[in-house]
């Protein structure tokens, strides 16, 4: 059987004991990693590993000698309770193997969990899981999670009240970080709030939130919005010595400024623009301010000004294009003087 979208994760956060084996697959490595805990351990209960009901092997163990699984899953514990059979890192060639550890499965025996990485359409051992009438087959890719994921992550975090506009700067958070750093993210805001009966609030998500590549970019063009020419150098080599390209802050700079000239003539005023155009929660007091700071005239020819040092990026010209890059910006920060 085959599980997608709300479906599979309310099933990979709460497997069905009586079904005999569930695949777990995709290219993330964290994503599938992250699945499977919670499957084994929502199977197993709190306890479960430390009462050796867990057996875990590699694919390469079950490789070197085909028996293992079958072993697993009839082998009587010590413990009372649920046990899995797990086979990490598990590839077509182990598609038999597995197929005879199913087909020899009966109520009572450790439930059989696969783990594996991108597979392809035709792939034999996710076959088998999808056409077995009491396997479960989930494909695990690098679409952004879903609210009833999010919220999911949420609830094992132990954050539940929690303020509409700090809901909305989590969904964004979700969709920027790795699954693993989404997850660590959450148990940081979690501890930052033990203890504090308040709602979560969008200045509690920001001052947790990790700094990323984006984040930085993003430092550099409120320098460059806020007329702080001297802090645009020291920005620039740091990006620079990152690796970052020319033209990803020239991307940043002009959707910035393009937001900032669609704000400014908004008939509601500045901040009811920037609210519309659903900016980064780390920056929205700040484009706000921004917005009611430049004239519209001045954000027309910061616009023109990051358009044509778009094009001299784009075009076979030889001039070096963090050098370009730099020059606009401080041009345009000093333009607002």
């Amino acid at each position: 059987m085959i599980l997608k979208g709300a479906e599979a994760t309310r099933y990979a956060a709460k497997p069905d004991p009586a079904r005999a084996g569930l695949l777990l697959f995709g290219a993330d490595a964290m994503r599938v990693a992250l699945k499977r805990q919670a499957a084994i351990a929502a199977l197993l209960g709190p306890a479960g590993e430390a009462e050796m009901r867990l057996t875990r092997m590699s694919g390469a163990d079950l490789r070197k000698d085909a028996s293992l699984l079958l072993d697993a899953i009839k082998a009587v514990g010590f413990f009372p309770g649920p046990r899995v059979a797990f086979v990490e890192d598990a590839t077509d060639g182990l598609a038999e193997t597995v197929a005879v550890a199913l087909r020899e499965w009966r109520p009572g025996d450790a439930v059989i969990v696969v783990t594996a990485g991108g597979l392809t359409g035709k792939s034999a051992l996710k076959t088998l899981f999808e056409k077995h009438p009491s396997a479960v087959s989930i494909g695990l890719y690098d679409d952004p999670p879903g609210r009833e994921e999010i919220e999911e992550a949420l609830r094992i975090a132990g954050l539940r009240d929690i303020d509409r506009e700090a809901m909305t700067d989590l969904n964004t958070l979700a969709r920027a970080l790795d699954p693993g750093d989404f997850r660590q993210t959450l148990e940081k805001i979690a501890l930052f709030k033990y203890g504090d009966p308040s709602p979560l609030s969008p200045a509690d998500v920001a001052a947790m939130a990790p700094a990323t590549i984006e984040a930085e970019v993003d430092d550099l063009i409120d320098a460059v919005a806020e007329a702080r020419a001297n802090a645009i150098g020291p920005l620039f080599r740091r990006l620079e010595g990152q690796g970052v390209l020319p033209v990803t802050i020239c991307i940043g700079a002009l959707r910035h400024f393009r937001i900032l000239h669609a704000a400014a003539t908004d008939p509601q005023g500045p901040g009811a623009g920037i609210q519309r155009a659903r900016v980064n929660f780390r920056q929205k007091d700040a484009m706000g301010r921004q917005a009611g700071q430049w004239g519209v005239r001045a954000l027309e020819t910061a616009v023109g000004v990051l358009l044509d040092t778009d094009l001299t990026l784009r075009s076979s010209s030889r001039a070096p294009g963090m050098a370009l890059m730099e020059r606009a910006l401080i041009r345009i920060a000093m333009s607002r003087r």
